[in-house]
């Protein structure tokens, strides 16, 4: 690719600003310096501009970094444009002028003003105000803004233009925010002089001077302080001119910016230790062959078209994209797998999914991690997942979350409803997440437009602050959009499993815009109805939609129908609080057994007494293992799907002393990985009855721990929930 000098005018190539983009980055990453003439820098920054302001899908990519010191610059910010200061603090790097994000290519609508990034560096305003009207992938960090910010546009006769945003982190705003038509805002740890307004949703965790009011009006849900939170990496330049990635370190229960008292805490790591990737060199056999060297990755702006998964399987890998570097799997295989290891950090990477169709797009931990991460666990900051859009694609899960205490740290997980392939049985994505670890902890999920569950939850302790949920567009007909085997209306945007006791979640969004039918949505959110299950300032909003078309509930059959524009209670649903009482439907089990119809059983060993006697409901038959108990023996268990539960009964009665001396209980989803025992213990008679924790999988799994002369046997296994 040419370099964009090129295609700037000569007076561009002033003394000094011409070596902007010869640096260990490539061409499309320009690095300024403040002895750098400020019209020349202004010259390369309105040149990107121009050329990315509307291209909503370009594959063109650019990062815009600015070594310490002050910039009399004023510049806008298009898409597919990082825009960072490279100093160790915010304040080493200094704006006066301006550095805005407008909406008049769409008349000061931004709500499509996606795919850009903000970060490290301050600015005083020249008219007093910084504007940054962004939607969706369009995170700001590490910014202290001398003067007022404004998160919207106007239009052409002045009316305050939609935005569908956002994201703000580790920031300081002198003056007001002001948010005006902004939908939706998440703030964390962050400060102002005050705030002006809210709309639908916003939510502020760990943030100083957070607005007072309660939801849903005004619609604000106050955190006072983060639980846990490992700030993202970052570029930056040290005293000496050597490039460096800053790793924040681990923090719990903060309030306000990680900076406030000096230097961020955290390591540096030096870019020598770091594989630097550009997309007309990298392929996934040498980003894998630095991966297993034990190199970090930095991904450089542009589109990485790869072949094969790429494997983070080293503790404490760090990978970094700036300039919105996006990774696409040509060959349907997942994009990126990581081990079940300590401390990898995941930073600034879009994905799209590629023209054949994937498992998974990115997977934190493989199928049955169990290992406790509590100490140093992974953390993902402003992953973006696209299916379709700028590309047709497909996949079944975009992020799948399978590791324990992932820290999430702003996601926007996006089937496309309009660009290229956007269509019901084209650019298929059945969910956007699913969690199966345990407490996981997520800031800033928004996830919109899959063909199925948004997101799907199925590991306990989880924890999300501020969600935002557009369900799918393009339905064709109520009866191909029908969940819990086609006899409920719709799948719910949120879904906690059945199986999951405890759940806790702040600030949820979920909106309709049923543009090809009149579909209905039973409900916006479903979770099991259980004392540990927590939802705080949950809506439903209709934005538009076919005549007929609803989101019939907000939580479990609770909360009205939001179906047209007016009146108010018709296009906007709220619940301030829901707790699970222990005794609705969902959960806590019926005390019945599951009807085992085509289910089969094997075992190890196996004798003239078969293991199908254990399913056949009759008492005159029984399976034995024909030999003396000793460890390790096993009976194995299909159900044939996945199925929830929560007890299992062994009944060995007619040769009563045949119990297992020792047991340890397995499951299992795919029959291969079965992670750590959900129960142990000593049978001690003929009837063995293992109580659990709800479960959700396929196989089930008892092996035998004791030794006894009596054979190992029972009439009949049977499953409860």
């Amino acid at each position: 690719m040419a370099g964009l000098f090129a295609l700037a005018p000569q007076g561009a190539l002033a003394a000094g600003i011409g070596e902007a983009n010869t640096t260990i980055f490539g061409p499309r990453v320009y690095v300024f310096d403040p002895t750098m003439p400020a019209g020349d820098i202004t010259n390369v920054a309105n040149t990107v501009f121009q050329k990315l302001e509307s291209a909503e899908f370009s594959s063109e990519r650019y990062a815009l970094l600015f070594k310490p010191g002050n910039y009399n610059v004023n510049f806008n910010v298009g898409f597919y444009t990082h825009v960072a200061g490279l100093g160790q603090n915010p304040d080493d790097v200094h704006f006066n002028g301006g550095v805005n994000v407008n909406a008049d290519w769409d008349n000061g609508n931004a709500t499509r003003n996606f795919w850009r990034a903000l970060e490290n560096y301050s600015v005083t305003p020249s008219n007093g105000q910084t504007q940054i009207a962004v939607s969706q992938a369009a995170p700001l960090r590490r910014l202290h803004i001398k003067g007022q910010l404004h998160l919207f546009d106007f239009d052409s006769n002045w009316n305050a233009g939609w935005a569908s945003g956002g994201f703000l982190a580790d920031s300081i705003v002198d003056s007001q925010v002001v948010p005006a038509s902004q939908q939706q805002w998440l703030s964390r740890n962050s400060q102002w002089a005050s705030w002006n307004n809210g709309v639908w949703n916003m939510v502020f965790v760990g943030c100083n001077n957070a607005p007072s009011g309660q939801f849903p009006e005004p619609p604000y849900t106050v955190i006072t302080k983060t639980p846990i939170i490992r700030e993202k990496p970052y570029l930056y330049v040290r005293n000496s001119g050597q490039y460096d990635v800053f790793v924040p370190a681990l923090q719990t229960n903060t309030q306000g910016v990680s900076w406030a008292n000096g230097t961020t805490p955290g390591q540096s790591v030096s870019i020598d230790q770091f594989h630097i990737a550009r997309p007309e060199t990298a392929t996934a056999a040498s980003l894998n062959t630095a991966l297993s060297q034990g190199k970090h990755l930095l991904f450089t702006p542009g589109i990485y078209r790869l072949d094969d998964t790429l494997r983070v399987n080293n503790a404490n890998t760090i990978v970094l994209g700036i300039g919105v570097a996006t990774i696409i799997p040509t060959t349907g295989k997942v994009a990126m797998a990581v081990a079940d290891v300590d401390g990898v950090k995941l930073a600034g990477l879009t994905f799209d999914a590629g023209p054949v169709n994937s498992p998974t797009i990115l997977e934190v931990g493989p199928t049955g991690s169990s290992r406790d991460h509590t100490a140093n666990p992974t953390s993902l900051h402003d992953i973006t997942v696209r299916t379709g859009g700028a590309t047709n694609g497909r996949y079944d899960v975009g992020i799948k979350i399978n590791s324990n205490q992932v820290i999430g740290d702003h996601f926007w997980l996006w089937r496309a409803d309009h660009g290229t392939g956007a269509g019901w049985t084209s650019n298929v994505s059945k969910n956007g997440l699913v969690v199966n670890g345990q407490q996981v902890t997520l800031y800033g999920l928004f996830n919109e437009h899959h063909n199925e569950y948004q997101t799907l939850w199925n590991g306990n302790g989880g924890r999300v602050y501020f969600y935002q949920s557009e369900i799918p567009y393009d339905v064709p007909n109520q009866p191909v959009w029908m969940s819990k085997n086609g006899t409920v209306n719709g799948y719910a945007s949120y879904k906690v499993a059945d199986s999951v006791t405890t759940h806790e979640a702040w600030g949820l969004g979920v909106y309709s815009f049923f543009r090809d039918a009149a579909v209905k949505l039973e409900s916006a959110i479903e979770v099991p109805n259980v004392s540990g299950i927590k939802l705080h300032s949950a809506t439903t909003i209709w934005l538009t939609g076919t005549p007929g078309s609803e989101i019939t509930h907000v939580i479990n059959g609770t909360g009205g129908r939001v179906y047209a524009n007016t009146p108010a209670t018709a296009m906007r649903q709220t619940v301030a609080e829901f707790v699970g009482t222990g005794t609705g439907t969902g959960n806590g089990g019926t005390g019945a057994a599951l009807v085992r119809t085509g289910w089969t059983a094997t075992s190890s060993p196996t004798s003239g007494d078969v293991p199908a006697n254990l399913l056949d409901g009759s008492m005159s038959t029984r399976w034995s293992t024909g030999t003396a108990m000793v460890p390790n023996q096993s009976l194995t268990l299909d159900m044939k799907a996945t199925t929830t539960f929560n007890k299992i009964v062994m009944d060995g009665t007619g040769s009563n002393d045949d119990y297992p001396r020792g047991y340890a209980v397995y499951v299992s989803a795919d029959g291969t990985n079965w992670g750590s025992a959900i129960a142990t213990g000593t049978g001690s008679g003929p009837v063995v009855t293992v109580s659990f924790t709800a479960r959700s999988a396929r196989y089930i799994r008892v092996v035998q721990t004791g030794t006894a002369s009596s054979w190992w046997s029972m009439r009949e296994f049977n499953v409860y929930y």
